[in-house]
């Protein structure tokens, strides 16, 4: 097993208090996005031009596809190759620095959020049976840990691996209808949701989407989690962080929060539900987002931390 999953890959979970799960709330933005973003089009791309610090002057919100049942996990490779997850239909997609989209896998373990490690394998939440899946780039399928002290994790959700290669991971109980069990073995459901890491490795975010808050944890030197930490009034789903510290939380759109947790910009998506997004792109400065059935994508200002 190439990963040390009993220490900085559980500490997440032992670390955070009981957290319950409820409808992510919409944080409104002014009139003008809110009546942009049901009008689509060029209202949604104007405003997005005339407004935002993060987006580049110009920039227009292309739909790729819109082929799918349900996006999520979006991840992307050292070239900027993208891989995301159609988790109903089980599929893994990429899309990659030239624009192509193609199908990378299926049979995919249901898997949820992503993660590339730095051997470019897919760390994957596969939770069809709860695990954690290690797939290489030939589709080579390694089961990296599927319980924590003997009980069945509850459903891993979403995931960051740090410099050293600890996983830290997010594990909800939400009963799928391919399970054959129906209560969690594991004694909590600590997180919902959203998780990502600065590049440093000195902090870690983590979405309590049910309390509608965000919070930042410092990180110490062999992966333990300390210093809890108010960050935003704001859960989110997925969630990732641009070179500029800048921390993009996901639901109604895109919400984007400074470092300070000063929200300096929301960039409406015309989708019923935004899960999750990451940079990505020849030059790291292409924003991915997967968005119910749809993946679009952005030019920004910025690239991906």
């Amino acid at each position: 097993m190439p990963y040390n999953l009993s220490t900085a890959a559980f500490a997440l979970i032992i670390a955070l208090p009981l957290l319950y799960h409820s409808k992510a709330p919409y944080i409104d933005g002014s009139d003008e996005i809110n009546n942009a973003l049901l009008s689509g089009g060029d209202e949604i791309n104007n405003l997005l031009q005339d407004t935002s610090p993060v987006v580049a002057a110009g920039a227009v919100l292309q739909k790729i596809s819109d082929q799918f049942k349900f996006t999520e996990g979006p991840a992307a490779d050292k070239k900027g190759n993208i891989y995301f997850t159609d988790q109903p239909n089980n599929n893994i997609w990429k899309y990659d620095i030239n624009g192509k989209l193609t199908l990378f896998m299926s049979g995919a373990g249901r898997s949820n959020g992503l993660y590339l490690d730095r051997k470019g394998n897919i760390i994957s939440c596969a939770d069809e049976n709860n695990e954690l899946w290690q797939i290489s780039p030939d589709k080579k399928v390694t089961i990296l840990a599927k319980n924590f002290e003997g009980k069945r994790f509850n459903g891993p959700n979403d995931l960051w691996i740090n410099k050293r290669g600890g996983i830290y991971f997010t594990d909800p109980f939400y009963k799928r209808d391919y399970w054959n069990h129906s209560t969690p073995e594991q004694p909590g459901q600590y997180v919902y949701y959203g998780i990502v890491g600065t590049a440093d490795g000195k902090w870690l975010y983590v979405a309590d989407i049910g309390a509608s808050k965000t919070y930042r944890f410092r990180l110490g030197p062999n992966g333990q989690i300390t210093d809890k930490q108010l960050f935003a009034d704001q859960g989110s789903d997925g969630m990732t962080l641009d070179n500029e510290g800048n921390l993009y939380l996901t639901g109604k759109g895109i919400t984007v929060y400074n470092s300070t947790g000063k929200q300096i910009a929301h960039i409406p998506v015309p989708a019923g539900w935004t899960a999750n997004l990451c940079f990505g792109g020849k030059n790291n400065d292409i924003l991915f987002i997967t968005a119910s059935e749809s993946v679009f994508i952005l030019q920004m200002k910025v690239k991906g931390s």
